[in-house]
């Protein structure tokens, strides 16, 4: 709460408070007398206490002015024009004062509070890759080491290149395990980065080897799934793909990331754009199995719908989840942890 601030007034001439006793001399001498005590105000605060005083209620000019409805038509213009004049030229004069002392407070305090720039900056933090980029980037290593190309295409997809191309009709039972996000019966948000993969083969003749990174969504969030994830998909298209090459190069994958050896195993499984298919699983530190990806040989039908020849060439694909992969490189046992930008979780990872 501001303390009120005393002010000396008795520097004011001391005039009649009668209106009709006054000249245009007196007032103006009471203007000056009041515009100096103005002048002198040091502090915004006195100069308020300055303002009451001179143009307050209880104020002289206050009770003058009052009086105005006393006097006849031409005393009224007369005693009007001086009045007017003289609150004017305090009004302008508080003002003025205000303006410079908010100034001299803005001076000082920039002055009090100013910095050094020649000194040494504090310590700050570098910000760093986020943990599922850094897994992303540790598998491409990998594969473009071992040849392969790293491919992207669009997230907003075509029924026909999500699912049609790769030999799964509107009809076909495997729709069923995609929770789909549709945008109209002919576009969607891709459930995979296969489309990649099919819009490669139909721009590019064999040899391929490609790797597919990116972003995919399904209709599915809990403590392992999400709406929105990332997968790594690849690619090998030639004259003697075999699975036994697949096997080898999933097995070296799988030990170079984990930096360690790993029993791997390969269990017979279904997908609709590959023949034969298999899921892989390794096995943990507790001799439990864990199934990390899945990968197969590329159906022949889905070189035919790319124009391969498949009597001519064959190809193995793979695919896997990045943030599954991350959890098991860090030890992480909720997905969420990875969306909810949590600095304390992240800086972990610095």
């Amino acid at each position: 709460m501001t303390t009120p601030v005393a002010t000396d007034l008795s520097a004011l001439p001391t005039l009649s408070s009668q209106l009709n006793e006054l000249d245009e001399a007196q007032l103006n001498g009471f203007a000056d007398a009041a515009i100096a005590l103005i002048t002198q105000a040091t502090a915004v605060p006195e100069l308020q206490e300055l303002r009451v005083q001179l143009t307050g209620k209880k104020s002289s000019l206050t009770s003058w002015s009052k009086q105005m409805g006393q006097l006849d038509a031409d005393d009224k213009k007369t005693y009007g024009g001086w009045l007017h004049q003289v609150r004017s030229r305090i009004s302008q004069a508080l003002s003025e004062q205000q303006q410079q002392l908010e100034i001299a407070a803005l001076n000082a305090k920039l002055a009090k509070e100013s910095i050094d720039i020649t000194l040494p900056a504090r310590g700050g933090q570098k910000g760093h890759l986020h943990p599922v980029t850094m897994i992303t980037q540790r598998m491409q290593q990998f594969f473009v080491q071992a040849g392969f190309n790293v491919a992207t295409g669009p997230e907003v997809e075509s029924d026909y290149y999500n699912f049609e191309a790769l030999n799964i009709p509107s009809h076909h039972p495997a729709r069923a395990m995609h929770d789909t996000f549709y945008f109209d019966a002919h576009y969607l948000l891709r459930t995979h980065t296969s489309p990649v993969q099919i819009r490669t083969m139909e721009q590019s003749a064999p040899p391929i080897r490609i790797i597919c990174p990116g972003r995919v969504y399904r209709n599915d969030s809990d403590q392992t799934h999400s709406p929105m994830f990332h997968q790594l998909e690849g690619l090998m298209v030639t004259e003697s793909s075999t699975f036994a090459e697949l096997k080898g190069l999933i097995s070296e994958f799988l030990q170079a990331f984990f930096g360690k050896e790993l029993t791997v195993r390969f269990r017979p499984s279904f997908f609709p754009f590959t023949e034969p298919s298999a899921e892989v699983d390794i096995l943990d530190d507790n001799g439990k199995w864990l199934e990390v990806m899945g990968c197969g040989m590329v159906h022949p039908q889905v070189l035919t719908n790319c124009g391969i020849d498949s009597d001519k060439y064959t190809g193995f694909a793979f695919g896997m989840g990045i943030e599954r992969f991350a959890m098991l490189y860090y030890g992480i046992d909720d997905l969420r942890l990875f969306f909810q930008n949590d600095v304390r979780f992240l800086q972990q990872f610095g």
